[in-house]
């Protein structure tokens, strides 16, 4: 955008300048030709004057007579030629030691009224030398106005560029899930318009969502009762009944309510792993802190230690509850299962984002759980199996991903997308956003 924006300022600037700088030297060329032959006129006419009343009061025209008119202090140095009535002939010194006069230099000469002829030449390269000055006078007014005027495309284009990556931040917050971008007014109407479009967007999705969202929740609880009751009394039915066709009927039934049964749970798991997934800009040094103030009592007790680095120094989009909860059981299996200093640490991705290393100096995952270290009820340690998978959607849920990028020791990498670098974050990132794990809750 901003390149386009310098690139149509200088076309515009260098169109103008031809346009006007141009026709302006050509112009300037032409009239001080003109002058220059008007002002040789009139001093040779002055001359013939002279040479006029000298002849008619009877003294002699001589070389003497004519050096103050070769001069060049004030004009361009002549050479004089008189021609005098009775055919004499007096001539200053040539132009130049060595120059040759040429047909193309201008002269001016006039009959005197005694009959004398006065002829004033100056050199052509004189006149050119004038007009030289004044063309490269041109010249450097339009480079200076060039320069200008691409040090003022810059800094509009930097105006009008700095909303838009506003805009594209507010955007990208909202298809990370944000309901609402926190960008102030850029100033620009035509910009500001396009932001409280998306604003209002913005407001009508999550009018939607929590409507959508609140739906799922009502019918899957309202749903929950009923089928508990239906199953119950399915089962009353088989053990109270004596006729296997009754009892193979209701056994067809209870697994029937049992299917719907599920269908209801996954709705409302579904339900609440959407309300996880309204990312915002978040500052993973906050995190870090968090977790650290979390975690130190545990690893010290266990005689171990938990660093965390932040190298990326990115600002990355994600639930702050619900990252932290991932990092919290990331944290919390390298201190079970793991071995030697946990690291935390951050690097950079090349298709912006963030990637957070969990790792530890442990013997890591085994070969042959590995390709389902994420699946539930799978746990190479006896546990539930049910950390890891939840952690994943979680960040599913934040448009990021989790995965195991090393077995032997172990590395758990979390993915998450980023705000463009260039961001101010005191205009993009949240005010008081809570970070929450447990019973522990801190304002930023």
């Amino acid at each position: 955008m901003r390149r386009r924006a310098v690139q149509l300022a200088v076309v515009a600037v260098t169109v103008a300048l031809l346009l006007i700088g141009l026709p302006l030297s050509i112009l300037g060329s032409a009239m001080i030709w003109d002058s220059e032959q008007g002002a040789l006129d009139t001093r040779t006419q002055t001359l013939a004057r002279a040479v006029e009343r000298r002849l008619t009061q009877g003294d002699r025209v001589d070389e003497a007579m004519l050096d103050p008119w070769i001069d060049g202090r004030v004009n361009h140095a002549a050479r004089i030629i008189v021609i005098l009535p009775e055919g004499g002939r007096v001539e200053t010194a040539p132009l130049g030691e060595g120059q040759v006069l040429r047909s193309t230099k201008a002269t001016g000469a006039i009959g005197s009224g005694t009959g004398a002829t006065v002829i004033m030449e100056v050199l052509v390269r004189d006149v050119q030398a004038q007009i030289a000055g004044m063309i490269l006078f041109v010249g450097a007014a339009s480079t200076v106005a060039f320069i200008v005027a691409v040090f003022v495309a810059l800094r509009g284009s930097r105006r009008i560029a700095a909303p838009l990556i506003y805009l594209a931040a507010s955007a990208e917050q909202l298809g990370s899930g944000q309901v609402r971008p926190n960008v102030q007014p850029s100033g620009i109407e035509e910009i500001d318009l396009v932001q409280d479009e998306l604003v209002r967007t913005a407001d009508r999705m999550a009018g939607r969502l929590a409507a959508e969202r609140q739906f799922a929740r009502d019918a899957s609880h309202q749903l929950r009762t009923p089928l508990t009751s239906l199953s119950m009394r399915l089962e009353e039915i088989q053990y109270l009944t004596e006729s296997q066709e009754v009892k193979d009927e209701a056994e067809l039934c209870l697994q029937q309510v049992e299917r719907l049964t599920g269908v209801v749970d996954d709705l409302l798991r579904t339900s609440r792993q959407a309300e996880g997934g309204t990312s915002e800009a978040i500052s993973l040094p906050d995190i870090f802190e968090q977790q650290a103030e979390e975690w130190f009592g545990a690893f010290e007790k266990a005689g171990r230690e938990l660093e965390f680095s932040n190298e990326a120094a990115r600002i990355a989009l994600a639930s702050p509850g619900a990252l932290a909860q991932v990092l919290a059981t990331l944290i919390e299996n390298s201190l079970k299962y793991g071995a030697g200093t946990t690291t935390v640490s951050t690097r950079p991705a090349a298709s912006r984002g963030v990637f957070i290393d969990v790792a530890d100096e442990g013997e890591g995952v085994p070969d042959e759980i590995a390709p389902d270290v994420f699946t539930q009820g799978v746990s190479g340690h006896g546990s539930s199996g049910l950390g890891l998978p939840l952690a994943r959607d979680l960040v599913a849920a934040d448009g990021g991903r989790l995965e195991l990028t090393q077995r032997r020791p172990p590395v758990f990498t979390v993915f998450l997308n980023q705000l463009p670098g260039e961001l101010d974050p005191h205009i993009v990132l949240p005010r008081a956003a809570l970070v929450t794990v447990g019973r522990r809750r801190r304002r930023r």
